[in-house]
């Protein structure tokens, strides 16, 4: 009895010591059947509402996981050409998400460099880009152009992802669908009397809709309820990177390729439920006295700090606050002297005003144009200056209000465009007259030689609406670099003069810092 035990055990350790040698020499092959569709289907109808992905929820979930195991191991083999077709499918789009979550949470996959080129997936043992899945597998075995329509590459501008999975049973209906679906859709195709609006994908895959606008424009009109003109002028929509995430995205725009996807626009609202903090220092310094011999310098050191919350997508609503530091000194003292100790006599410090923000979009088609206004008050007394201390910021109130617009150029190239009306010193005066009004206007044209980094041109002019006529004007260049879609670091220099600095031979520069982060 002992013996036959004996060989029991033998022959079982055997058994598993022969099936793990092949698990090992298969690559722990999975074979893909019905249980990995239906798994995907499980799994999309719980975490895909409305063409867009709950990320958040899918970093813990296991079932996510064992999925892109699955597609790691999966073993094909035996498997029809309708099976492996709605596997390729499925994986794909698992796969996209799976990578957005390497680095989430991201505005925009574009943000992860190489995104699609660079190899970290694997599918069945071979590790390979998305764009090879995509490109050099999926079509390569199956060339049928309803595949763009299915493929979706985690943004909002390709076709919205489904809550369901492909099966093979079904899988020519739900492509025939889902191919109509886009083609009716006028965020994909449409058409305003001679100028048919349509998605890059057309422009980057054109063979494979037949190469010219006539065999374009057929191939759609196979689809659509109401056809295209066959006349018609292609005006190819700008593709929206932005991450399609059923829980938004924090303002990184992108709108038109090339390293403008990965730019920060700065005069876009913030979307719903987020909040942006900017952090501004601003160092400006002037030497003055006559043309012949600048005796004075006075510098200003002020910090401003902006907070804006999306109440919703086009309006924002924050607050905006400033702390200030000067010193007067002779012309040959350093900048940085108004870091340092303060002098009763020549140095002054402090928070001086406080008050709330807004931001709106008044336009949804112009998404990179908006109206901000903020109205601070002063805090402190005698903040002009007296006998004994020197002038810090006005005793009155100011209501700033900021047009700005933003264009992309090409690939690489945006302008930047703002107009202010700025009204200073509120209420200060007996007479009830306002105190100082101008209208400075701003051009930026800014450069993304890489993404993440921007280099970038400034000049600015602001003529004083008052009894005596003045103005200030700047040129400067900066640079800004994102660490992360959500925290932004910028430099910027800029010669300054004035009218009055002008006539009396003085010079002004200001040296400036900035933080922008995302919450």
């Amino acid at each position: 009895m002992f013996v036959i035990q004996n060989l029991i055990k033998m022959k079982n350790i055997i058994k598993t010591t022969v099936f793990l040698f092949l698990m090992q020499m298969q690559g722990f092959a999975v074979t893909i059947d019905l249980s990995f569709i239906n798994d995907t289907h499980t799994l999309l109808q719980e975490h895909v509402k409305n063409g867009k992905v709950d990320y958040a929820s899918l970093q813990n979930s296991t079932q996510f996981k064992s999925l892109i195991t699955a597609i790691a191991d999966a073993d094909l083999t035996g498997a029809s050409d309708e099976l492996k077709k709605a596997f390729y499918i499925n994986a794909y789009n698992l796969l996209v998400i799976d990578q957005a979550l390497q680095s989430y949470p991201i505005n925009s996959v574009q943000s992860i460099a190489k995104f699609f080129d660079k190899k970290n997936i694997t599918v069945g043992g071979n590790k390979m880009s998305l764009n090879k899945f995509e490109k050099g597998i999926i079509f390569e075995v199956f060339p049928d152009e309803r595949l763009h329509f299915v493929l979706v590459c985690g943004a909002l501008g390709c076709p919205p992802i489904t809550n369901f999975a492909y099966h093979p049973d079904k899988l020519d209906a739900q492509l025939e669908k889902q191919t109509k679906l886009a083609l009716n859709d006028n965020g994909f195709v449409s058409s305003n009397g001679n100028i048919i609006n349509i998605s890059q994908i057309f422009n980057w895959y054109n063979k494979d809709f037949g190469g010219d606008k006539s065999s374009i424009i057929n191939y759609i009109n196979k689809y659509r309820d109401a056809d295209l003109p066959t006349g018609g002028k292609f005006n190819y929509i700008d593709y929206d990177w932005n991450i399609n995430d059923s829980r938004g995205s924090s303002g990184f725009t992108s709108p038109a390729g090339g390293n403008n996807t990965f730019r920060y626009v700065v005069s876009s609202t913030i979307p719903k439920g987020s909040v942006e903090v900017k952090i501004f220092n601003n160092l400006y310094t002037q030497q003055t006295g006559s043309i012949d011999n600048l005796t004075d310098r006075s510098t200003f050191f002020t910090t401003t700090l902006t907070a804006l919350y999306g109440l919703t997508d086009r309006f924002n609503v924050g607050i905006n606050t400033r702390y200030r530091r000067v010193r007067n000194d002779i012309a040959d003292s350093s900048p940085l002297s108004v870091l340092g100790g303060s002098d009763a006599f020549s140095s002054r410090s402090g928070v001086t005003a406080f008050g709330p923000m807004i931001r709106y979009a008044p336009v949804p088609k112009w998404e990179n144009f908006s109206i901000q206004s903020s109205f601070v008050f002063p805090i402190g007394e005698d903040l002009t200056g007296n006998s004994d201390q020197p002038f810090i910021d006005w005793n009155g109130a100011t209501w700033w209000t900021q047009l700005f617009n933003d264009i992309a150029i090409g690939d690489n190239f945006s302008l930047f465009t703002e107009l202010d009306f700025l009204i200073e010193d509120i209420g200060s005066r007996d007479d009830g007259r306002l105190n100082r009004f101008s209208t400075p206007a701003t051009l930026i044209l800014s450069y993304n030689p890489i993404p993440n980094l921007t280099l970038y041109t400034l000049g600015s002019y602001s003529p004083f609406w008052q009894e005596n006529f003045d103005y200030f004007a700047q040129a400067g260049v900066g640079v800004k670099y994102q660490l992360n879609p959500d925290f932004e670091l910028e430099l910027l220099y800029s010669d300054f003069t004035s009218q009055f600095l002008a006539d009396t031979g003085g010079q002004a520069a200001t040296y400036n810092f900035g933080i922008r982060f995302n919450l």
